[in-house]
C-alpha cells in the first residue's frame, strides 16, 4: 500500500466508533468518533501525538482544571506524558484524526490516578480473576 486516500468524515459516520486506519512499525493513525456528551477518562500516552478535529467540537481538559475548545480544522499537539481528557461538547458527532510515531501495539494508555498502563492493569485483573 504505497498511498491510500480515505474520507475520514464519511468513514466516521458509517463506523460510529474509534477505528485504527493506519499501523506500521514507524507510525500509526486512527479516527475518533464521539457522540455528543461522550468523554474519556484522564490519561496520557508514552508517545507524542497530534489530534486534528475534522468535524464537530472537542473540549480537552487537563489536571490543573484548564480547558481548551477545538473546532473543525484545529489541532492539538501533545507531548507524551501530558494528561488530558477528550469530550464532545458540541451538538453533533465529533470526528478527529490522531496519530503517533511507532506501532499502535507499543503505545501505553496511562491512567491519571494509578499512573499505570490501563491495558496492563486490565490484563492483570483478568489473570487474577
Amino acid at each position: 500500500m504505497g498511498i491510500e486516500v480515505v474520507d475520514l468524515v464519511d468513514m466516521a459516520h458509517k463506523e460510529k466508533r474509534r477505528k485504527n486506519i493506519f499501523n506500521t512499525p514507524r507510525f500509526h493513525a486512527w479516527m475518533h468518533y464521539y457522540q455528543p456528551g461522550q468523554k474519556d477518562a484522564m490519561h496520557c500516552h508514552n508517545a507524542d501525538q497530534t489530534f486534528v478535529v475534522l468535524d464537530g467540537e472537542c473540549t480537552m481538559s487537563f489536571p490543573d482544571g484548564g480547558k481548551v475548545r477545538l473546532t473543525s480544522g484545529q489541532a492539538a499537539l501533545i507531548t507524551g506524558g501530558s494528561f488530558y481528557t477528550l469530550e464532545n461538547t458540541g451538538d453533533g458527532p465529533m470526528i478527529m484524526m490522531g496519530n503517533r510515531s511507532g506501532p499502535a501495539e507499543k503505545i501505553q494508555i496511562i491512567d491519571y490516578v494509578t499512573r499505570k498502563d490501563i491495558r496492563q492493569q486490565a490484563a492483570a485483573e483478568v489473570s487474577d480473576g
